[in-house]
């Protein structure tokens, strides 16, 4: 299998800056969810959809097939995880949750889990 790997200097610090921006909003947005408050508008939910656009995009642009990767995926299903979350205040909490325990667990599983292609081979890193 061939290595698909771009990269561009200073990827890896925007990819830091991006990552704690993604934190700030992630906290901020927990704590809206956890004291009742609405999201619309803030500037967390803000700073944590744009954010975690811009890693995403990072890693598509990185990697051209990480879209079909277990963590280009699971990237999906937490946006459209989130928009239930935005539209649906009843389910908020416990989607809040299944979103931070699916996150955590896609980002600290072992690479073969994490980079898994659905077409049948783990990416070469």
């Amino acid at each position: 299998m061939t290595k698909e790997y771009r990269d561009f200097p200073g990827r890896r610090w925007l990819v830091v800056v991006l990552r704690a921006g993604h934190l700030v909003g992630l906290v901020g947005v927990g704590a809206a969810i956890l004291g009742g408050q609405p999201l619309h508008g803030t500037p967390f939910l803000v700073a944590m959809v744009g954010s975690g656009i811009g890693m995403m995009l990072a890693d598509v642009w990185m990697v051209p097939g990480y879209l079909i990767e277990v963590a280009g995926l699971t990237v999906l299903v937490k946006l459209s995880l989130l928009v239930w979350l935005i539209l649906d205040p009843a389910h908020r909490l416990p989607l809040f949750w299944l979103i931070l325990v699916l996150s955590a667990t896609i980002a600290h599983a072992p690479g073969k889990v994490r980079h898994y292609r659905f077409t049948g081979a783990a990416r070469q890193p």
